[in-house]
């Protein structure tokens, strides 16, 4: 696979001060790949810091549900990246069959946008795609049902776990519509907070990570007060257990 990346989001007040000793940083880790957040507003940084530490972003978060699709595609190609995942739509909007369809029509019209740039199209969880029901199953696998069958997910294990679901089954049902998993242990606190390196807290990464095994692994943290500390045991951790 290459070895793991890490999401900028859990540096990104470093990263927004100093972006490119932010990226000199991780690479220092022994991190090859990262995962921008905001690529259009942050063009520039990559743009330079990929370059200057060896690093590639195969994935990327960017609002795409009624944004400037383009400009978000745009930046992604020059930067390399080849999946633009929606961080984020919000817990209302979840409800019903209804709104779950319109999400996946913003979805699905965004993936056309993207293959034009020769990209693809994701989507990230939080807690509440698994705590909330349709029909007896989660949001999210309602929301999977109804996306183009080139559209990936990337599941956070943390947020999943939180949200009730049994993460390593959630992944086995989904299969091959994962490319990536966010790499997160803690509490499983919906306020972020507890969290902790990967293989101390309460998520059972060791079976999430089974249970997909070619997805791309991405460490993150929501919040940590000694951020720069957790990645670098978060990536021993993947680097312990063969990842």
């Amino acid at each position: 696979m290459g070895g793991p990346s890490v999401q900028l989001y859990s540096v990104r007040d470093a990263f927004a001060a100093d972006p490119d000793g932010t990226l000199r940083r991780l690479a220092a880790i022994g991190f090859s790949r990262v995962e921008p957040y905001g690529v259009v507003e942050n063009v520039e940084a990559l743009r330079a810091g990929l370059a200057a530490h060896g690093l590639s972003a195969p994935t990327a978060h960017a609002a795409l549900v009624g944004k400037d699709q383009q400009a978000v595609f745009a930046a992604a190609r020059e930067l390399g990246i080849g999946i633009v995942i929606e961080p984020l739509v919000p817990a209302a909007r979840w409800g019903s069959p209804a709104d779950i369809s319109d999400t996946a029509s913003a979805l699905n019209a965004a993936a056309e946008v993207a293959a034009g740039y020769g990209i693809r199209v994701g989507y990230h969880n939080h807690w509440w795609e698994l705590e909330t029901r349709i029909g007896g199953r989660s949001a999210l696998e309602a929301l999977a049902d109804r996306l183009a069958p080139e559209i990936v997910l990337e599941i956070d294990a943390y947020w999943a776990t939180a949200g009730g679901e049994d993460a390593p089954a959630l992944l086995r049902r989904l299969g091959d519509r994962v490319c990536a998993i966010h790499v997160k242990d803690g509490s499983l606190a919906i306020d972020a907070s507890g969290q902790v390196p990967a293989g101390q807290g309460r998520v059972p990464l060791g079976d999430v990570l089974a249970a997909a095994p070619g997805a791309l692994r991405v460490v993150e943290f929501d919040r940590h007060e000694d951020v720069f500390g957790g990645i670098a045991e978060s990536f021993a951790y993947l680097a312990g257990v063969g990842e």
